[in-house]
């Protein structure tokens, strides 16, 4: 049913906004693309993974260690978890419904998703990932120089400052466009 309601929608199209529309699908290879880099993370977890029985085996893991080992696979998770919001969301969004309507494991926020939602999404999983990474280097600051902490810092407050911008001219993005339309 759903098909030939999009059928008859293309058909009224003239063929200029028909390919326009169409084009849409061009985006296609990239998420493809998303899902192979995803698998790759996939990866990269096991091999960490790996690496913390390995490190457990030869007891060679101090506290400190083990917590970087394990931030590393938290960080793995999280841009992971990222991936899998910028593929689905952004191809229900911008290429095509998914009609998961109904599906036992359909994400709760999928049913609410648009640009602006996606895009506070983002930016909220960007600054979870640089804290892991921001925790980390603190964690190892007798490593790093002043400056690197410094400038790690400050990056991290820019990305914290970003999405607080995005969320703040989403929201009102909505209540202007919940006014119009009450």
């Amino acid at each position: 049913m759903n098909e030939d309601k999009e059928f008859a929608f293309e058909k009224k199209l003239r063929p200029l906004p028909r390919w326009i529309f169409m084009s849409r699908w061009l985006q296609a290879p990239l998420y493809i693309g998303l899902i192979v880099a995803q698998g790759v993370y996939v990866w990269q977890f096991w091999m960490e993974l790996a690496h913390l029985i390995s490190m457990m085996r030869d007891k060679d893991l101090t506290e400190t260690a083990l917590m970087l080992v394990v931030l590393g696979l938290i960080d793995v998770v999280m841009i992971s978890n990222l991936l899998v919001m910028v593929i689905v969301g952004g191809w229900e969004t911008f290429v095509s419904r998914l009609d998961l309507q109904n599906h036992p494991d359909e994400p709760e926020w999928l049913s609410h998703v648009n640009a602006g939602v996606l895009k506070v999404k983002l930016a909220t999983a960007i600054i979870g990932i640089s804290s892991i990474h921001l925790l980390k280097t603190f964690i190892n600051a007798s490593a790093y120089d002043e400056k690197t902490l410094i400038w790690q810092t400050l990056i991290h407050v820019t990305f914290v400052l970003s999405a607080i911008s995005i969320a703040y001219t989403e929201k009102i993005i909505a209540s202007t466009y919940h006014k119009k339309h009450e």
